[in-house]
């Protein structure tokens, strides 16, 4: 079947963009294919720093013809009716309807409406125009006199189908099937046929197309060249993937810079020469110090072997490198104390003071937890101090990235304690959900408990001021910082409870902020029970055993919304008591005493329903009659001191241990036992019994919200 391919070439197109466009454009032109009753095969996108180019497979050469049917009104309804008819079914006169009569409903119009199908081509030319017409691009501009808008002017339009070219215009531009490859290697104009000569002729006219391709070589070129200089690459993807953004035919050449500028932190100057240059850095493959070499990416096949393109460079790399050296000699005049002083004039926010009123809370926050965590609670009031000072630095006034980290080394060029600084540096983790974060195992013990306290100070100040996430945004990143402190906590398995540290974080903020901040805390812990339920779920946990130990009676806090968590809210134990409920479920024992606790809840439901009463309370002993009532009542008995005191003890492989010996007297007393005896008295004795191996597993989890 046909093949369809186009290709809008433009001025250049910003690397951030590139990827995103050339989706929207294979999503946008496939929706309109489809909507025209074009369906195709395979569909792929490419980008280059100029083009954008979609292919897709088996496009028919007709779209299908259709029949429709639409009921109109009845015989002699309203004239509006009639015409509102008219004008959906795209007739001129009722006269082009027929009557049909219905034995129960009577006479009523019916338009079949019959649509030839329609050439490739036609429709193609109608949606090519519309998509660039209506383009997502985060930014655009126009240009000359005209109203057409796009990322960068447009150049040509390329569109063929089936080999021929479809004939329409976008701003003016008529599509034809011609291009142009390389901006000065491959400038002259040419023709293709499809998308394999497409391909071909542009890569003699130095484009290689894919973007994956052009990363792909450019890694291994400054592999190479690293390697030959005795050097190894320091990698950074998203680095590469600019660089191929930038280039249609990437040329990689090394070049230096003086040795002077390696006194500055290699973060700065690894960071200045990616930001400015989109150069790679180079280091020893020994030692892992930084080289005065490093790696660019030119769009050129230069004449020269680059040794014009390499010296250009090599001028804006130094000229860049001293401002960071510039800026780390400035910043060193000063100590890290004088720099927090100076946190008094820069605003957290409006309503919740400067940075250093902040700074201040988190200090007392961060004594407070070092217990929890073994670190030195004056160690981490004096990280806590210092952690925010460098925000005042020339050098992270430049780079906003290398916050925390610029910190570290003014902290250790004063002579402050190794395991402060790096809590300094390492008090923002985790940034993501692909960062790391600080671990006591390697001795972030301070880091950890600054860490905690930054992210809870954040969460409830914004609370205390009703600047919750919504559903469609969260310009605090508050959800962030609530996942930081759930896996802070569940990746060092640390014992916190979070009411606790949420009241003592919300006392001066109480303060601070004034008005009403009763509820404050409880609505935060439902956000933290939200949160956990979400990560827990992305783990591959099953959602219904995290219901079942969240819905534990007596343990909750409910917000304002009716999300409920657990009061004191030990994270740590939370994912323990999940982790051993699943064990515990995937045994015959779990799985099948789960479905005797649903049929006891279950009857009992029912008969509570019907009775309008609840059968609480110890049976009466007495009353046991049949010995298989009597072992379960024993049994129940057991489990229920044997469950506590496991649990006591935070011992839950154990709990479930204990609760496995239900199993058996359950399924035994279903098999013997009547519930719903003739005798009154005997049948509510047997449902206080059901309702007792309920209770005996709420102990543990609520066995009604797990599934079968």
């Amino acid at each position: 079947m046909p093949q369809l391919l186009i290709e809008l070439l433009s001025e250049e197109i910003p690397a951030r963009m590139q990827a995103r466009a050339a989706q929207d454009l294979l999503r946008l032109v496939g929706e309109g294919l489809k909507a025209g009753g074009l369906e195709f095969g395979d569909g792929q996108a490419f980008v280059t720093p100029r083009r954008l180019t979609v292919v897709f497979e088996d496009v028919p050469a007709m779209s299908p013809a259709v029949s429709d049917e639409r009921k109109g009104p009845r015989v002699g309804s309203p004239e509006k009716a009639i015409e509102g008819f008219l004008r959906g079914a795209g007739l001129k006169s009722i006269d082009e309807a027929e009557t049909v009569t219905d034995p129960k409903k009577g006479d009523f119009y019916v338009a079949r409406i019959d649509k030839p199908g329609r050439p490739a081509p036609e429709i193609i030319a109608e949606v090519v125009p519309d998509v660039a017409s209506r383009f997502p691009w985060p930014k655009s501009m126009r240009w000359g006199s005209g109203d057409f808008q796009w990322v960068r002017p447009l150049q040509s339009v390329l569109c063929i189908f089936d080999g021929d070219v479809v004939p329409f215009a976008i701003a003016g531009i008529r599509s034809g099937n011609e291009t142009r490859g390389h901006r000065f290697h491959g400038k002259e104009p040419f023709a293709v046929k499809d998308f394999e000569d497409y391909g071909r002729r542009l890569l003699a006219a130095k484009v290689l197309l894919p973007s994956s391709e052009r990363a792909a070589a450019i890694a291994e070129d400054a592999r190479e060249l690293a390697k030959a200089a005795n050097l190894e690459l320091v990698e950074d993807e998203a680095l590469l993937n600019e660089n191929a953004g930038l280039t249609e035919w990437p040329v990689t050449h090394i070049g230096t810079f003086d040795k002077e500028f390696l006194e500055v932190p290699p973060e700065c100057l690894i960071t200045s020469m990616k930001a400015h240059q989109k150069c790679f850095s180079l280091r020893d493959p020994k030692s892992k110090q930084l080289a005065n070499r490093f790696i660019l990416v030119s769009n050129l096949i230069a004449d020269d072997d680059g040794k014009q393109v390499i010296a250009g460079n090599e001028k804006v790399i130094r000229a860049r490198l001293s401002d960071a050296k510039f800026f780390w000699d400035q910043d060193l005049k000063r100590t890290l104390d004088e720099m927090e002083s100076d946190l008094e004039d820069i605003t957290f926010h409006a309503k919740l003071g400067s940075q250093k009123d902040r700074v201040e809370r988190i200090e007392e926050l961060a004594f407070q937890i070092a217990g929890a965590c073994d670190a030195v609670p004056e160690d981490a009031r004096r990280a806590a101090q210092l952690c925010k000072a460098d925000l005042v630095s020339q050098m992270v006034g430049e780079f906003p990235e290398l916050q925390g980290l610029m910190g570290k080394y003014y902290a250790l060029k004063g002579g402050t304690k190794p395991e402060i600084a790096r809590a300094i540096e390492l008090h923002y983790k985790p940034k993501g959900p692909s960062d790391t974060v600080p671990l006591e195992d390697d001795g972030d013990q301070v880091a950890i408990a600054v860490a905690l306290a930054d992210k809870i100070d954040t969460l409830v100040g914004f609370w205390a001021i009703d600047e919750k996430p919504t559903g469609s945004g969260d310009p605090y990143q508050l959800r962030r910082a609530a996942l930081g402190v759930i896996r802070i906590l569940l990746e060092n398995d640390l014992r916190l409870s979070l009411l606790k540290k949420i009241n003592l974080a919300l006392a001066p903020i109480s303060t601070l902020v004034g008005g009403d901040t009763a509820g404050v805390a409880n609505d935060l812990l439902a956000f933290f029970a939200d949160r956990l339920k979400v990560h827990l779920r992305e783990s591959g946990k099953r959602h219904d055993l995290i219901d079942a130990v969240f819905a534990l009676p007596g343990q909750e806090a409910r917000s304002a919304e009716g999300t409920t968590a657990n009061q004191d809210f030990d994270i740590a134990l939370i994912v323990k008591r999940v982790e051993a409920l699943s064990d515990f479920l995937d045994t015959d024992d779990g799985a099948n005493l789960l479905a005797g606790v649903k049929r006891a809840t279950n009857i009992l439901s029912i008969e509570e329903k019907k009775d309008n009463t609840a059968y609480d309370g110890e049976p009466a002993g007495p009353l046991l009659k049949e010995p298989a009532e009597r072992a379960l009542a024993a049994a129940i008995a057991k489990v229920k001191f044997d469950t506590h005191a496991a649990i006591d003890v935070e011992n839950f492989e154990g709990a479930m241990r204990a609760l496995a010996e239900l199993r058996a007297p359950v399924d035994e007393f279903f098999d013997r036992v009547t519930v719903n005896a003739e005798d009154k008295a005997l049948r509510e004795n047997r449902l206080k019994l059901l309702a007792e191996i309920r209770a005996a597993t709420l102990n543990v989890a609520d066995f009604s919200r797990i599934a079968v």
